[in-house]
């Protein structure tokens, strides 16, 4: 049983960021912003869950399994993330790439103390143990002194685990299963890295939060690992018995001159290639949620409907499904696992081929961090355009990567992937 105490704020961006840095005390955290981002789909402005009572971590074997006993028997709110590597649970698939950064394939913890942020008001939902400790935390926050934090003390030096001339060659064999009918799409993805660094991660979050302010924000710890996220985009959302899913395929650069990126956004709206990237993922998407759905029920409320965010216009569907009565909240990320805006279409052999040819393990790039309530809904976006840290292997990782398609240009492909990574390498370098 949680105890609730609401409270007014009087200066909603100051509280953020008094409760955020508070935050940090804890081994776990979840902290998830909308920034305001008027998203017809949003429950609360953003939520902070610390401090774990109770938690599940594993690797991918039996991993959906275990969450779905755990999140049956906790029926509470549980915060935490799905790895892309739980794709071998899924399916009889592998995950034998480099890997730098050994977060866990799946993490939830059932967090003792939580906070809600709509408009100008907090609520705190404590579990009853702790709930003597709410008015004291309360005041605690109101008053946190937010000191000037140190930068990292040596300049951070970035390194691509792909090269460019090598990306060349990865993305003429992607195309050549393409062309021979192995796959018709493919996210193909590469990875940016440092070694031997050390850095302030709420710093870095603060930052890329501040280039990007995106509707998916994430800063997450879980003791010793990090994920510091400007995510655009939603995974998958689950209201009742209403499940949403908002892919995210086909992007363009913004332009300071707004004529320039009007013209941008238009070209875009237009572009036949970034829209048959998207439409065929709603294709997939819409599979996908007829596995779980009543008859009938799998609508795409949007189509290559286009969003314009700090650092780019970007190209969202909405797909939405009524779901079974008897399917478990578990099952529906299941049978949807991986996204498919992040595999490509057929999604097993474009997994296999992604595999193949990408050479670092994706780990939580391109997996899921999200919640599930008491009542069993829950809402996850999708792990990009984000930063991953382990303090304790001084290890930092960024990956970008882009839907390949028949009438893929390289040279196009590889510049996207630069746009994409531009607010992390500039909030690391600078």
């Amino acid at each position: 049983m949680r105890a609730v105490k609401k409270h007014k704020v009087t200066n909603v961006q100051q509280f953020k960021q008094q409760l955020l840095a508070w935050s940090t005390k804890f081994d776990d955290v979840v902290w998830l912003d909308s920034n305001n981002y008027q998203q017809q789909f949003s429950s609360f402005d953003a939520v902070l869950a610390v401090d774990a009572f109770t938690c599940i971590q594993t690797d991918y074997d039996n991993a959906f399994e275990q969450l779905k006993e755990y999140q049956t028997i906790t029926k509470d709110w549980v915060f935490g993330y799905l790895s892309y590597d739980l794709k071998n649970d899924v399916e009889p698939l592998k995950s034998q790439n480099f890997d730098g950064l050994h977060f866990p394939d799946l993490y939830f913890f059932q967090p003792k103390k939580l906070f809600f942020l709509k408009g100008n008001s907090v609520e705190l939902h404590y579990l009853n143990m702790v709930d003597d400790e709410m008015d004291t935390d309360f005041e605690t926050i109101e008053n946190f002194k937010i000191l000037g934090i140190s930068s990292s003390n040596s300049p951070i030096k970035i390194h691509l685990r792909i090269h460019k001339n090598e990306y060349f060659e990865k993305l003429e064999k992607m195309l050549a299963h393409i062309h021979r009918g192995d796959i018709y799409e493919a996210n193909f993805c590469q990875e940016f890295y440092a070694e031997n660094t050390t850095i302030n991660p709420l710093e870095i979050y603060n930052k890329l939060n501040a280039i990007s302010t995106p509707p998916f924000a994430t800063f997450l710890k879980q003791n010793d690992k990090y994920l510091l996220s400007a995510s655009p985009e939603r995974y998958l959302k689950k209201e009742g018995q209403k499940v949403i899913s908002q892919p995210i395929k086909g992007t363009a650069k913004r332009d300071e001159d707004f004529m320039i990126d009007s013209l941008l956004k238009h070209d875009l709206v237009a572009n036949p290639k970034e829209r048959s990237e998207n439409i065929m993922i709603v294709d997939l998407v819409r599979n996908d949620l007829s596995l779980t759905a009543k008859k009938g029920s799998v609508k795409v409320e949007e189509l290559c409907k286009v969003y314009t965010f700090e650092q780019v216009h970007q190209m969202i569907s909405t797909v939405t499904s009524q779901v079974r009565e008897d399917v478990h909240p578990v099952d529906v990320i299941k049978t949807t696992f991986p996204m498919g805006s992040m595999t490509g279409a057929p999604k097993i052999s474009a997994m296999k081929i992604i595999e193949d040819l990408e050479a670092t393990k994706r780990g939580l790039y391109s997996g899921a961090v999200g919640y599930f309530s008491q009542e069993g809904d829950f809402d996850f976006n999708v792990v990009i355009r984000s930063i991953l840290y382990n303090q304790t292997q001084k290890y930092v990782s960024y990956s970008v990567g882009g839907a390949i398609t028949a009438k893929s240009d390289p040279t196009q492909e590889y510049e996207e992937c630069l746009i994409k990574a531009k607010a992390m390498r500039t909030v690391l370098e600078n």
